[in-house]
């Protein structure tokens, strides 16, 4: 087992563990402090992911605010994520279960103005671990967005192993922490 499967399989043993009121406070703490940010203030068109049930819950959160904010969600499209605008009734299950949007409003990347990555674990440098099919890391080559990781305070690492493809992050929210980011080259490394 490499360290990124490693890392897996312990943060996934660790969500485990947690209570349903655990999950719904840590996803409370860690909206809010996403509210507060000028990122999210400032932003109209924002990608969220919607939740797996061992991720933080977004769903609230996208209810919460989707009458005020242009959310959009991402469909998988064989190794690509598309973005579609975020509609209750337009949900179906699609691949790896996770619900995605219908219909064929797909929206360039480049148009989002703040992204909320889901993870397995970030690390103080704004790198993160994925489920490792690579969707964000492509989907974040193509875009200017303030980019903002999110998860429970385990999931936040010292280090995390990094590799050239993998895309920084500006932003990591925990349940009590906030990290800022300065990526010389804004999201790339070349």
């Amino acid at each position: 087992m490499n360290e990124k499967q490693h890392i897996r399989s312990r943060i996934k043993n660790q969500k485990s563990l947690l209570t349903e009121k655990e999950r719904r406070d840590a996803a409370q703490r860690v909206f809010e402090t996403l509210e507060r940010s000028a990122a999210f203030m400032l932003a109209d068109r924002i990608l969220m992911y919607h939740s797996l049930p061992d991720e933080l819950s977004t769903h609230e959160f996208i209810d919460k605010w989707s009458g005020r904010k242009r959310f959009f969600l991402p469909r998988v499209n064989g190794v690509n994520l598309e973005l579609l605008p975020y509609g209750r009734t337009a949900l179906r299950l699609g691949a790896f279960q996770i619900e995605e949007p219908q219909g064929d409003e797909v929206t360039p990347a480049e148009l989002m103005e703040l992204i909320v990555v889901p993870g397995v674990a970030f690390d103080r440098r704004g790198n993160r671990i994925g489920r490792g099919k690579g969707f964000y890391d492509r989907l974040l080559t193509e875009t200017k967005a303030t980019t903002v990781g999110v998860g429970y305070d385990f999931q936040l690492l010292d280090e995390v192993p990094a590799e050239v493809h993998d895309a920084p992050l500006d932003m990591i929210i925990t349940e009590t922490a906030r990290i800022l980011f300065h990526h010389n080259s804004r999201h790339r490394r070349q």
